[in-house]
């Protein structure tokens, strides 16, 4: 699903308007951004968290010179699941088997 289909289907299940309804997700997609920028985390409970964790600096090898480089240390985003959405997940795929 890509985002034109994401709207269409949040326009359906609201009755909203698809321009009314990619306002909305953009909205709600700006306010997960702003709140990891500020190294918070977002939690949805049963849907899962959103947070931001650091990466130490690491040499790592470019595979086509094979030379050492430094990798600088980062900010990574994660996503860790809520309990509703595995179980949603796991009993779908569990039926489909």
């Amino acid at each position: 699903m890509n985002k034109e289909e994401l709207i269409s289907a949040l326009s359906a299940k609201t009755d909203a308007t698809k321009v009314d309804s990619k306002k909305h997700l953009e909205a709600l997609l700006e306010v997960v951004q702003e709140v990891l920028v500020k190294g918070d985390s977002l939690q949805l409970v049963g849907f899962g968290t959103f947070a931001v964790s650091d990466v130490k600096a690491k040499e790592g090898i470019n595979p086509q010179t094979r030379e050492k480089i430094k990798i600088p240390a980062s900010k990574r985003v994660k996503f860790s699941v809520g309990k509703q959405l595995k179980e949603a997940v796991n009993h779908k795929n569990s039926k489909k088997k």
